[in-house]
C-alpha cells in the first residue's frame, strides 16, 4: 500500500511539472507573439521592388505628408478630365498589409472613370514613407490625407468615399471614427484584430494595435458597404457578415473567392461599385 501511494506521489509531481512546463512555454509564446505582432501584421520588408506607377498614371500627383513619424507618401489621381467640373466625390483608400500604394493607380483608373478622385495613402514604414507602422500612426497619416484632400478646390468634401481592404479596413474604419464621410467601403476585412488573436492562440488583452472595426461601424450612420469572399482562408467570412449586420445602413455583397482573389471578375465589382454609389447619389 505504501508503495502504491508513493508512486502516486511521483506521478503527480510529474504531472505537475508537465503542466508547469507547459504554462512556462505558453507565456513564453505569448511574449515572443506580443513582441513580434507588428511584422506579422505589416510584413512591409516582405514586398517587392518599388514599380513605375507614378510614372504611368496622367495626372497623378505625389503628396508627402507631414507626420510626428516623419514623411508619409500619397498619391492623388484626378477623375477623367471630362468630369473637370469643379468639386468631385473622391475616395481615400487603405491597402492590405502585404501591399503598397504602387499596386493600385491601373485598378483604380475605374474611380477616375466615374468622376472620383482617388488618394491612396501609403503606410508608415512602407515604401518611400517614414515611420513604423502601427494603428496610431497610421491613422496619423490617413487623417493628414484626409485634412489635404477635403481642402482642395477640385473634391467635394460632402462626398468622401472611405475604402479599405484587409488590414486596411482597420485604417478606413479608425479614419471614419475621427472625420466625416459619406460612405464606408470595407472589402475582406475583419470585426478587430482581437477577435483575430485566436488564430495565434492568444488572449485579446495582448494586441497591440486591436483596430475595432465592428464598433466603428456600428456607430456610423451614413451607408456601409462590406465586400468579403466565401471562402476567405485569412479573414474568415463571418467577419464580413458581422460588420454588415452591425451597420445601421449596410449592404453586403458576396463572392465565390477567398482573401487574395477577391473580387474574382473586377468587371462585375466596378459595375456593383458603381451601382452602389448611385444608390447612395455619389453618382
Amino acid at each position: 500500500m505504501g508503495s502504491f501511494i508513493i508512486l502516486k506521489g511521483v506521478e503527480m509531481n510529474i504531472l505537475i511539472k508537465l503542466v508547469l512546463a507547459a504554462l512556462f512555454l505558453y507565456i513564453g509564446y505569448c511574449c515572443f507573439i506580443f513582441l513580434v505582432q507588428r511584422q506579422i501584421m505589416f510584413p512591409r520588408y516582405q514586398l517587392p521592388e518599388f514599380s513605375d506607377a507614378e510614372d504611368k498614371i496622367c495626372g497623378l500627383e505625389k503628396i508627402w505628408l507631414n507626420t510626428s513619424y516623419g514623411k508619409v507618401e500619397s498619391w492623388f489621381l484626378p477623375p477623367a478630365s471630362v468630369y473637370d467640373k469643379g468639386g468631385c466625390p473622391a475616395v481615400i483608400f487603405a491597402h492590405g498589409n502585404s501591399e503598397l500604394i504602387d499596386f493600385w493607380p491601373e485598378e483604380f483608373k475605374n474611380f477616375a472613370a466615374l468622376g472620383i478622385g482617388i488618394m491612396l495613402v501609403e503606410y508608415p514604414g512602407y515604401g518611400r514613407s517614414e515611420g513604423t507602422p502601427s494603428q496610431k500612426s497610421i491613422t496619423e497619416a490617413m487623417i493628414s490625407a484626409y485634412d489635404l484632400l477635403v481642402a482642395r478646390n477640385d473634391v467635394d468634401p460632402e462626398k468622401i468615399i472611405i475604402f479599405g481592404r484587409s488590414i486596411g479596413g482597420g485604417a478606413a474604419c479608425a479614419l471614419a471614427a475621427k472625420r466625416s464621410s459619406a460612405t464606408l467601403i470595407l472589402k475582406s476585412t475583419f470585426t478587430s484584430i482581437r477577435s483575430m488573436a485566436s488564430k495565434f492562440f492568444v488572449p485579446g488583452f495582448l494586441v497591440r494595435d486591436p483596430f475595432d472595426n465592428l464598433s466603428v461601424v456600428k456607430s456610423y450612420s451614413k451607408p456601409v458597404l462590406v465586400i468579403h469572399g466565401k471562402y476567405d482562408e485569412t479573414i474568415p467570412y463571418t467577419h464580413g457578415v458581422t460588420l454588415y449586420k452591425a451597420a445601421k445602413n449596410g449592404k453586403m455583397i458576396t463572392y465565390d473567392c477567398g482573401h487574395n482573389d477577391c473580387p474574382p471578375n473586377w468587371k462585375i465589382f466596378w459595375r456593383e461599385i458603381e451601382l452602389f454609389l448611385r444608390n447612395v447619389e455619389l453618382l
